[in-house]
């Protein structure tokens, strides 16, 4: 994000809290997913974003809550709003790193997820008493899962990470 007085930011260190997600970086992205011509998704490009990033965005005018666009089955859960063409998908894990916060806002097929033969899903169920001398008095049983699945980018061009700091959080959350 640029800072306040348009100065562009070139490193993430660079960032202070005047370099918040607003509406003429939305465009930016959206202008540079539309010259990779990027598909959008159900007419949009989709947002996941942090909420103290989403916390500037939402103050501009322009801002459309969810609620005033979409019947409620075609909310997308999380979806908080609409700016510039960009549905909004809230979440608090959205990547921060040292107080920045990273929107990732994609067109379609930018990213696909695995498909495992067979589901990559399996459920274990060791029954009470099945331990042997390790369970003597048939004490414990368990139920657990385990999920082969991974997600990959599939058009690097298709996805754009913008990087902010929130005026609301002062840069206080650690990385996650």
């Amino acid at each position: 994000a640029p800072k306040a007085d348009g100065t562009p930011v070139k490193s993430r260190s660079a960032l202070d809290n005047t370099c918040v997600l607003t509406v003429d970086l939305v465009n930016r992205v959206v202008a540079f997913l539309k010259k990779n011509n990027a598909p959008k998704i159900d007419g949009s490009y989709v947002a996941i974003v942090h909420p103290y990033a989403a916390h500037d965005l939402m103050s501009d005018p322009e801002w459309v809550d969810a609620h005033k666009y979409a019947q409620p089955e075609n909310i997308y859960t999380g979806e908080i709003g609409k700016i510039a063409g960009v549905r909004f998908v809230e979440s608090s894990e959205a990547f921060v790193a040292d107080g920045v916060y990273c929107t990732l806002i994609m067109g379609a097929n930018a990213y696909g997820v695995t498909e495992i033969t067979g589901g990559g899903l399996q459920t274990i169920i060791k029954q009470l008493g099945s331990s042997g001398t390790a369970d003597p008095l048939n004490l414990r049983s368990s139920v657990g899962w385990k999920a082969i699945k991974t997600a990959e980018i599939l058009i690097d061009a298709y996805m754009v990470r913008a990087e902010c700091c929130s005026s609301f959080s002062a840069g206080i959350d650690a990385a996650n």
